[in-house]
């Protein structure tokens, strides 16, 4: 066994092999009842073997009485084989919050649009080779049953579950995992270009199948965040291979062929419909893509490991049901997840899906909810049979200007660091926190980690942060943007005017903090209007280098940012997030090809990334990289930080075994550390 400390986040190696069981009378553990059990090698979870150790009983198992209605609507699944062929030999047994669920029932959730508010939801049903505990601080093992680092953090191995299954009923063995790495992630025709988590240094890692069920990442150079990257990430490190793997052809040499036969024009249009351009999890399927040919398919969306699969979706909205060969059971040996199907629908307008949460139509939210509608939900939550909790965010409402702007004159001046400290020092973040936050926030300046790591000083959080007009006016007309008109707005130093149209999202700001930034500028002479578009033309605009400023929820904290660098690589985040600098990002990418060539001092804050995520976490190295990385983000105020406050989470009270989560966050992947798949509706 090998055990680590990687920023306050234990990650042990598991060395034990579990083994199945035949009968029962184990004693029905909870979190809330311990029933004189001891714990595991992890919280709230044992394996197999473990646990018959611990209670002295063998497990016996059982599943969902619908389960075999429930497959049959699965696209191309075959008639169910007994229980004991589904599970693995050796399934992961979750102590349930409170109680041993009940089955049935289906989980009413709402998302803006295809894409769009959807990760909440997505949440719910994932999985990935190791997640967080709800803690926020320990590894634990999930679809992957241990991990091994080797002394120097350059391999990384991981033992799967023997007998593990996807939910067609096909064995999932470490091939699927060397399949997603060298045959998705890295072919560029499937996905552009590779990831910054699925690299390391910028460089890729090789994938070794030592057997079915031991898979070994070889690193070019030490990254001990990558195992972190697996307990946070939306992108899953597995895909069926055996699915898939018929329309790629350096697997199938017959792959267009196959895709022909369906109608693609060759494998990787196949693909495309099938797994998408990227590693997002809600492209649209076949379903909403191809809905005239989608009969004819194999199947209508991609075989999983997760806790539902999708067996319908229209632009309206998806519904998915219960994963037969699900790999988790409870401490009573039934087999989860407890509820049996879900349904979302798609909801475009902020006030249409406040009113179906007051209305109580919906389970769970948390995701484009902001502090804005929580006074309406407060007052309906007797009626409404709900509850609304108030959780710190990990990120917060943030501003970026445009610095390679299509128009030179907006570039110059968007590109000048005293116009930047002064549309900062303009903002008046204590009315903000007050009249948006409710008083329940902390006015701050970006600084790129959140929770703050202790290598970060309070000079930083606090840059240019004060409210200070006086100060942003004689920075403005330092610069040349002054009034030229006598309209008593400024102008671009060449004579134009400049409006700034700050085009936002519910999804990731909040309508009443943008406007009171929108005012502040318009204070000092810089004159605004704001706009609201929905998520898809927001991004849309965004990566095209449209907009003059981007504005999102954005700060992630030290656990990711030692599995991705993309922060603090031009463009400063990925497709769904606040990003910047567009064409700095295209000059990267391209290899100075294409783009505007940044400047030394974000060369430089690439090359420190890498050198961070290859040292020890904690170590003097590693902070003083931390903190070299953080001043030259925050000083030159690429993303101009606002308020850190609270959010909602909202969800219904007939959801039982759901536990008060520590923050409302993306960052943690939402749900995943809370164990949605022991959820049951009482109703």
């Amino acid at each position: 066994m090998r055990r680590i400390l990687l920023a306050g986040v234990a990650l042990v190696a598991l060395t034990g092999m579990a083994q199945a069981a035949s009968h029962s009378g184990c004693p029905t553990v909870t979190v809330a009842d311990s029933m004189g059990v001891a714990a595991g090698a992890y919280p709230q979870q044992y394996e197999l073997s473990e646990f018959q150790d611990l209670t002295g009983c063998t497990l016996e198992f059982s599943a969902n009485p619908d389960i075999a209605e429930l497959n049959a609507r699965i696209q191309g699944n075959p008639d169910l084989p007994p229980l004991a062929d589904r599970l693995p030999s050796e399934p992961l047994v979750v102590a349930p919050y409170d109680a041993i669920g009940k089955y049935g029932g289906t989980l009413d959730v709402l998302s803006n649009a295809t894409e769009s508010g959807t990760s909440d939801f997505m949440s719910v049903r994932h999985v990935n080779l190791v997640r967080f505990s709800d803690d926020l601080q320990t590894i634990v093992p999930n679809v992957a049953k241990g991990w091994e680092w080797n002394d120097d953090f350059t391999q990384l191995t991981f033992f799967l579950r023997e007998g593990h299954k996807w939910s067609d009923g096909s064995p999932f063995t470490a091939e699927d995992v060397e399949f997603w790495y060298e045959n998705l992630q890295m072919d560029p025709n499937v996905i552009e270009s590779p990831k910054s988590y699925a690299l390391v240094g910028g460089e890729p890692m090789s994938v070794d199948v030592i057997d079915a069920t031991t898979v070994r990442f070889n690193l070019p150079a030490p990254k001990p965040g990558l195992l972190a990257q697996f307990a946070t990430h939306y992108a899953q490190g597995f895909q069926p291979k055996h699915f898939l793997g018929q329309f790629h052809p350096d697997v199938d040499p017959n792959a267009d062929a196959n895709a022909q036969a369906l109608g693609f024009e060759n494998g990787y249009a196949a693909i495309a419909a099938y797994y998408g351009s990227s590693d997002w999890m809600d492209t649209p399927t076949p379903m909403l893509s191809f809905p005239d040919r989608v009969a004819g398919f194999p199947a209508a969306a991609t075989p999983t490991l997760e806790s539902h699969i999708l067996v319908s979706e229209s632009t309206e909205g998806r519904h998915l049901v219960a994963n037969p060969y699900f790999f988790q059971v409870d401490t009573a040996g039934n087999q989860l997840p407890y509820i049996s199907e879900q349904d979302e629908i798609f909801v475009g307008e902020t006030e249409v899906r406040i009113l179906k949460l007051v209305n109580a139509e919906v389970d769970y939210k948390s995701q484009s909810l902001q502090l804005d509608s929580v006074p309406l939900l407060l007052d309906g939550q007797e009626k409404g049979n709900y509850t609304v909790d108030l959780k710190p965010e990990i990120a917060m409402a943030t501003f970026a200007f445009n610095v390679t702007s299509a128009d030179e004159a907006k570039r110059e001046v968007f590109g000048n660091l005293k116009f930047r400290q002064a549309m900062s020092v303009a903002i008046n973040r204590d009315e903000i926190n007050e009249v948006a936050y409710f008083g329940l926030g902390k006015p701050q300046q970006y600084v790129s980690f959140s929770p703050t790591p202790s290598f970060v000083s309070e000079e930083l959080e606090q840059w240019y942060a004060q409210y200070d007009p006086a100060l942003a006016n004689s920075l403005l007309d330092e610069i040349g943007f002054v009034d030229q008109d006598g309209d008593g707005m400024r102008d671009l130093p060449n004579g134009e005017k400049l409006i700034l149209n700050l085009q936002f999202t519910t999804q990731g700001i909040s309508s009443k903090l943008v406007e009171l930034v929108a005012q502040n500028w318009k204070d000092v002479g810089v004159d605004t209007t704001v706009k609201e578009v929905t998520t898809d033309e927001y991004r849309s605009a965004q990566s095209s280098n449209q907009l003059d400023v981007t504005m999102f929820a954005k700060s992630q904290p030290l656990p990711v940012i030692l599995g991705t660098a993309e922060m603090f690589i031009p463009p400063f985040d990925n497709y769904f997030n606040l990003r910047t600098a567009m064409l700095w990002g295209e000059y990267v990418e391209s290899g100075g090809s294409a783009g505007i060539e940044p400047p030394a001092w974000v060369n430089q804050m690439r090359d420190d990334i890498y050198a961070f995520q290859s040292a020890i976490p904690g170590s003097d190295e590693s902070n003083a990289l931390g903190a070299k990385v953080v001043e030259a983000m925050t000083k030159n105020l690429l993303f101009i930080g606002t308020v850190k406050a609270v959010a909602p989470i909202y969800h219904n009270n007939d959801l039982k075994n759901f536990t008060e989560f520590k923050t409302q966050s993306y960052a943690y992947y939402r749900t995943y550390p809370y164990r949605a798949t022991q959820w049951f509706l009482d109703e």
